[in-house]
């Protein structure tokens, strides 16, 4: 543990610091440099463990790399989650570990509920990944209803994520595509969204009919 704290604090790279916290992130490590640790160290659960309990974010980013997501119960990553406090951190445990656990769909319900704008949008990412890998059992109409009645008011975090349910729900399943698209069109979220040459933009009714027509589709 002291060694690879010594490690991560010979990376401290103060031009990347300034970037990161650019997009609210509070650590100088870059992230490639991160990676081959983890590639390194391997699966340890017990030292990813120790690493987020300094709650460094450096750390944490590299406990979420050699950690074994099926390894946490239900409440442990409950409160992982609420002390993620930082974009990349949050996005990695939900990315990285939820996602791969026996609880994501009893945490998802959960998360989607929570008064917490930061903690509900991660029951919406993990929305998303079911609207596209396994949407039998959800009401999508539903959550249309939802994301047209609050998205625009949400926070800007769980609007993202909201955005990008009502995206996906457009691009996977056509019978909601028109819905999905007039709601994008109407509550106008991330429609002026700054967006870098050959890429696509976050506005629904862009990315959907983008990715639409790269699949082929009508």
């Amino acid at each position: 543990m002291a060694e690879v704290m010594a490690e991560l604090a010979t990376l401290e790279d103060p031009r990347a610091r300034e970037v990161n916290a650019k997009h609210g992130d509070d650590h100088g490590v870059n992230l490639s440099k991160l990676r081959a640790v983890a590639n390194r160290l391997k699966t340890q659960q017990e030292l990813a463990r120790q690493l987020w309990d300094t709650e460094d974010t450096a750390a944490r980013l590299l406990a979420l790399l050699v950690c074994r997501p099926k390894a946490y119960e239900r409440d442990e990553l409950d409160l992982m989650l609420r002390e993620a406090r930082t974009p990349k951190v949050h996005d990695w445990l939900v990315n990285y570990v939820v996602k791969k656990n026996a609880h994501s769909e009893d945490l998802r319900r959960s998360w989607s509920a929570d008064p917490d704008p930061v903690v509900a949008s991660a029951g919406w990412a993990l929305t998303t990944e079911r609207v596209k890998r396994k949407p039998e059992g959800l009401d999508l109409a539903g959550l249309l209803s939802v994301i047209e009645a609050e998205m625009r008011e949400a926070p800007d975090r769980l609007q993202w994520a909201m955005n990008a349910c009502l995206a996906q729900i457009g691009i996977q399943h056509a019978e909601h595509r028109i819905r999905a698209i007039d709601i994008g069109e109407r509550l106008e979220v991330l429609k002026d969204y700054p967006t870098p040459p050959n890429c696509t933009s976050p506005f629904a009714p862009i990315w959907i009919n983008e990715m639409v027509r790269r699949a082929g589709g009508a």
